[in-house]
């Protein structure tokens, strides 16, 4: 069974920053386009950023967070990053990375998304 395991989350303070790290198993990342998504108790889970499969060289971010993350590939290590700093309490989710065949802009939909990963917390609060 293909799957995606995250990890990298936690507690930071307000204008401080985290890793996450989203690694796939039994499957090579590269094949895919890998999205990252946020979600709050309460709400729909929403986009953060995606990147194309190795065949492009594309990403997107949201509005919300653009100039502050970073998401990249590194392929020796199947292993998809977003880095966040200047992190904002707004911020705060449990973030999901997952992966498909459908890159779409502005953000990808989680309808264009095949796995799943279970999740790592982020909470930013002094």
């Amino acid at each position: 069974q293909l799957q995606l395991a995250e990890s990298g989350g936690g507690l930071v303070q307000p204008g401080g920053s985290l890793r996450l790290s989203c690694v796939g198993s039994r499957f090579t990342l590269d094949y895919y386009v890998v999205a990252w998504f946020r979600q709050v108790p309460g709400k729909e889970r929403e986009g953060v950023s995606c990147i194309t499969s190795n065949s492009g060289d594309s990403s997107n971010y949201a509005d919300s967070v653009k100039g502050r993350f970073t998401i990249s590939r590194d392929s020796a290590k199947n292993t998809v990053y977003l880095q966040m700093n200047n992190l904002k309490p707004e911020d705060t989710a449990v973030y999901y990375c997952a992966a498909g065949r459908t890159y779409s802009d502005p953000v990808c939909s989680i309808y264009g998304m095949d796995y799943w990963g279970s999740g790592t917390q982020v909470t930013v609060s002094s």
